[in-house]
């Protein structure tokens, strides 16, 4: 069983895996951060902590207090009310029973500098465009006064079929300012995906562009957009906005409304239940319909200001640059940065056009103090030898935030070889599920090579055994076992929350399995091994998918890579199958194949060299960036491709025939 000590590491620098890359703040530069400054605020009080650790524990063994300790330290409008937490059971916990808040009124409520920057919009179909506080304030009040002469109340559903542009961000605050709930599906998406989200909702109000751009091509969506109105029978009116040289027809025009709605209304907030909903966010929807995953006013204006200012240390005046769609959980969680008084910068179109540095370029320009990106985006910089620092100013850049996918080992490396060293990396594991993170660093912790630092705070996080029993060095299931104000209030028309007790309790009654293999090391540090729906397990020998993936990408000959397991029903070792993307230049051949069957055996372990060894032309992946294994998998035990995988929900679609093909030459 694989542990935090003998993992494999593709580097041959298996003593340095957990080597601390940078220690952890101390003396006045801590007191300066985020985290800093909370442990000095309840020292005041008479709560003194030694250590993050001891914060930690206090934080999940004292839920009343610490979450307690959050709505009065953040100073969040609105009443709490009389308790933190009315019954601790999961699922079904009840936060906040008597409080009263709004999640638009954190960031809107109390400006305390109208003329500070709010949002830079770098566009690729217009430019750059800077929305101040006030002028969002301004919008905002704008956009809810047309909203209700449209007929939306508390407790409608307002979506969107658009990018990642200020008037996106507007949109959203007018509605929650409502007491409405909001999702949204970038139009990247094809119609069926948007249709099969959606329309779950019956949605009154649909905002909406017609196309977009993609670096230098025009990409037109009018007949995608066509067939989701025509999809959607709840909706009564359909706003368009004009974006680049994409205009909507038949339809409210975005500005007009503003301008037209330039009344005396003023801008209210409606007050709503901690646990009313919020926005709903979309499971991948790979196999069968999307889950809609139901988040609470409440749960995410305390959880996202925990996250930003005591995880990212995002303070006020930072720079947030959080890459990602507007159908990605991390967009949410990016605009909640202006709750902590940060601006945000929202991109749209193709993040690598020109080049691949663009992102790096984007952030050295518009000062980006916290950046955001993918394991898979700072890899491919590194197999391209990009040296960001070398070639733009990021003197700004202060954190780097990683998510969405495993960040292997040797990235570490590339990064604080790149990177100033000052720079503070936090590698983040969460999810759309509760639109935050279980594990995270902080400045109080160090970061260790290829692990993330620690438990988030109120994430009362651990790995399972098979029996249910928390080990520690030992791989297990990732497991939350007390309640987190930011999980889901439900999935949308989940009748009995049949769907939600199967996704999160099926396994450990009254106990949060999340999905993944973790090791949680005894200093608590936790290395994530993949999801646990994909784990390879041949002959009582289990090995996590992202340690397969960090040994084999390594390889100068491989791009990207997915491995698959067909278990065999009769109790033997099954056949294991590894797809190989390979890199430019390089061919599939005899010697290729004994190269990757050859380290597999030395650093993984014999029971896991492949059966069957195959090039294919691409990846899929779900549009967040996630590996179709699942899906893969399912296909190639012959379940056809149209009913497990939405083309509209992944990338590279087209390529799955090649999956078969080759796993049936092999047969």
């Amino acid at each position: 069983m694989s542990t935090a000590t003998d993992r494999p590491d593709p580097t041959g620098l298996a003593a340095d895996l957990g080597a601390v890359m940078r220690p952890a703040f101390e003396g006045a530069a801590l007191a300066e951060t985020g985290i800093g400054k909370y442990a000095a605020w309840l020292a005041d009080r008479g709560q003194l902590f030694d250590s993050y650790h001891d914060l930690w524990s206090w934080s999940v063994e004292d839920l009343d207090g610490f979450w307690t300790s959050m709505w009065e330290y953040f100073e969040v409008p609105g009443s709490p009310g009389n308790c933190a937490l009315g019954d601790r059971t999961m699922p079904g916990a009840s936060w906040f029973p008597t409080a009263r808040v709004n999640y638009a009124e954190t960031i809107l409520g109390s400006i305390d500098d109208p003329d500070r920057v709010a949002i830079v919009g770098r566009s690729q179909a217009r430019g750059t465009l800077e929305l101040t506080f006030g002028e969002l304030a301004e919008q905002v009040r704008r956009a809810r006064a047309a909203f209700r002469a449209l007929g939306v109340r508390k407790g409608d559903r307002v979506v969107g079929y658009l990018p990642n542009i200020p008037e996106t961000v507007v949109a959203m605050l007018a509605t929650v300012s409502l007491g409405a709930t909001w999702a949204c599906c970038p139009p990247e998406f094809g119609a069926k995906s948007v249709v099969d989200r959606l329309a779950q909702l019956e949605p009154k109000l649909l905002l909406a562009v017609s196309g977009y751009n993609y670096g230098a091509k025009e990409v037109d969506r009018t007949a995608e957009l066509q067939t989701i109105r025509g999809s959607l029978p709840t909706v009564e009116n359909v706003v368009g906005m004009s974006y680049g040289p994409h205009e909507v027809s038949d339809a409210h025009d975005w500005a007009s409304l503003l301008e037209t709605h330039g009344t005396d209304e003023p801008l209210a907030f409606e007050p709503v239940s901690f646990d009313h909903p919020l926005w709903t966010l979309f499971s991948s929807g790979t196999t069968g319909l999307p889950k809609a995953v139901v988040h609470s006013h409440g749960g995410i204006v305390l959880e996202h200001r925990k996250m930003h200012a005591l995880h990212l240390d995002t303070r006020a005046g930072d720079r947030v640059m959080l890459m990602s769609t507007t159908g990605w959980t991390v967009w949410n969680c990016m605009v909640s940065a202006l709750m902590v008084g940060a601006s945000i910068v929202v991109t749209d179109g193709n993040p690598f056009y020109p080049d691949l540095e663009e992102p790096w370029r984007i952030a050295a320009e518009t000062g980006a103090t916290n950046f955001g990106t993918s394991p898979g985006y700072l890899m491919a910089c590194r197999t391209e030898s990009v040296r960001p620092a070398d070639h733009f100013d990021l003197s700004a850049l202060r954190t780097l935030g990683v998510t969405g996918a495993v960040l292997p080992p040797e990235a570490y490396d590339w990064i604080y070889e790149v990177l100033p060293a000052e720079v503070y990396l936090n590698s983040m594991s969460g999810g759309t599920d509760i639109c935050s993170n279980f594990v995270s660093g902080n400045p109080w912790v160090p970061i260790y090579r290829g692990e993330l630092s620690a438990p988030a705070l109120g994430a009362d996080v651990a790995a399972f055994d098979d029996g249910g029993e928390a080990v520690v060095n030992r791989v297990g299931e990732l497991v939350v076992r007390s309640p987190m104000p930011s999980m889901p209030v439900a999935f949308w028309n989940d009748v009995n929350m049949e769907r939600y007790l199967a996704a999160y309790f099926d396994i450990y009654p009254g106990v949060w399995r999340h999905g993944d293999w973790v090791t949680v090391s005894d200093r608590q540090s936790v290395v994530i091994q993949g999801r646990s729906d994909a784990t390879l397990n041949r002959g009582g020998v289990r090995i996590g998918t992202a340690e397969f993936y960090n040994l084999v990408e390594a390889l100068p000959e491989i791009q990207d890579s997915l491995v698959v397991h067909l278990e065999d029903s009769a109790g033997g070792p099954g056949e294991l199958m590894l797809f190989v993307q390979l890199a430019e230049g390089h061919t599939m051949n005899e010697d290729t194949v004994k190269a990757l069957k050859g380290v597999i055996r030395k650093e993984l372990s014999p029971r896991h060299v492949p059966d069957l060894v195959a090039a294919v032309p691409a990846v899929p992946r779900t549009l967040t960036g996630k590996k179709l294994e699942t899906p893969i998998k399912k296909i190639l035990a012959g379940a056809p491709p149209e009913q497990v995988v939405s083309p509209g929900a992944v990338t590279s679609y087209e390529a799955i025939e090649a999956y078969r093909i080759a796993a049936s030459t092999n047969a």
